[in-house]
């Protein structure tokens, strides 16, 4: 064979070997093609079945969104509502979840995936009756594992965007709903990509406002791998409007607040599901009863006596320089039945009262780790600071 017989020979191996690529090119690109074609029907029914497996919950989403080069799809509108009784609100909705490949943590030799929902709404509806019917609190449903289902990965992250969470009653006079929005949640290292040695690895910070007015932070490190709850936890509260409370406050304790404003700091340190901690919650400038707006007619004589003895009983006991009333319960034993000590949560109240006013800060005395969950300074909206130079000392 010649020379110029093996340039040809070598000249069509090349263009038959690039027909070959041209076109397997062409069948991949047509088959993922069909493929995304057909797969959000596909994956639409199967997230709807996932979804609606509870006999209690009806499931349903308005649609799938897939990126295959980017390992992620999309669910938008989803939402669970109660089958039975007559509860006007879903369990969950939420605008959008995205399920994705956590690319990031391949550097670690780790295929694991995230999480991130966009604009959800959790809702726990109480009924004073006890009709258990008409109430919603989504206890004993599957919903890990339905997350499992929906996702084949290990979920390492999870990221919540512009969320709520209410607390509502519909059969008290009147209605309640407490809430909590604007969350921001990150939840960080769920299995331990890193492979961090420190016991507790896994972090979740949450920001948000109660009543969409007071701030609120949490900020807590645990073992998610740990067969009993081991974890740390700190959350502040500062400035709440306690007005904004009243349909709870009329609901369940008979009576509702003039102003004031209400703080609440909890600090808890568990480990293999025993925990110490406690709960300090604060009232400033309150004002529970007044002669020009409680006496009758404008209320009957059983309500204005008994706003009448809890303002009396309050004002008694509130530390005068800072117009507080507060007390400080510490609490400890098994996480599945907490006991409180209720004498020296009494005894707190009259500390707080003749002594020297508890603040709304963190104390950070026995967790080991605490030093890790840092807050930004509290805002109050009344004069009284959080850093009150008249409070130096160890006082919590």
């Amino acid at each position: 064979m010649s020379d110029d017989e093996k340039k040809a020979a070598k000249h069509r191996r090349k263009v038959r070997r690039r027909k070959i690529l041209f076109m397997t090119f062409l069948i991949v690109v047509a088959a993922l093609s069909g493929l995304r074609a057909v797969a959000p029907r596909l994956i639409t029914d199967y997230v709807n079945k996932v979804i609606d497996r509870n006999p209690s919950y009806d499931g349903k989403i308005g649609s799938i969104g897939m990126s295959l080069w980017r390992g992620e799809y999309s669910i938008y509108d989803i939402r669970l509502n109660k089958t039975t009784g007559n509860v006007p609100v879903p369990l969950f909705a939420a605008k959008r979840i995205d399920l994705a490949i956590q690319w990031n943590a391949l550097l670690h030799g780790k295929i694991v995936g995230q999480v991130e929902v966009i604009e959800p709404q959790l809702n726990f509806v109480a009924e004073p009756g006890g009709d258990a019917g008409n109430q919603q609190f989504g206890a004993g449903g599957p919903w890990l594992g339905m997350i499992q289902d929906l996702f084949p990965f290990d979920i390492n992250r999870c990221d919540v965007v512009d969320g709520s969470a209410h607390f509502r009653t519909y059969g008290s006079k009147p209605q309640v709903d407490v809430f909590i929005d604007q969350l921001q949640v990150q939840v960080e290292d769920l299995t331990n990509v890193k492979s961090s040695k420190q016991a507790l690895f896994s972090t979740v910070t949450i920001h948000g406002m109660a009543m969409g007015q007071a701030p609120l932070s949490l900020k807590t490190q645990f073992d998610p791998f740990s067969y009993n709850p081991s974890f740390q936890l700190a959350l502040r509260l500062i400035g709440l409007d306690v007005t904004k409370l009243n349909d709870f406050s009329k609901a369940y304790g008979d009576f509702d607040f003039r102003k004031g404003w209400f703080d609440l700091v909890v600090e808890i340190d568990a480990k293999e599901g025993t925990f110490d901690g406690y709960v300090k919650p604060l009232f400033r400038d309150l004002q529970i009863f007044s002669l020009s707006q409680d006496l009758p007619p404008n209320k009957n004589i059983l309500d204005t006596f008994w706003e009448a003895l809890v303002g009396v009983g309050q004002a008694s006991l509130t530390n005068q320089p800072r117009q507080q009333f507060a007390t400080y319960i510490p609490m400890k034993g098994l996480l599945i039945s907490p006991k409180p000590d209720i004498l020296a949560a009494v005894g707190n109240v009259l500390r707080n009262a003749f002594i020297r006013a508890y603040l709304p800060r963190l104390n950070r005395t026995y967790a080991t780790n605490v030093d890790d969950i840092k807050f930004d300074p509290g805002q109050t909206i009344d004069p009284h600071s959080v850093t009150d130079p008249t409070a130096a000392g160890n006082i919590p």
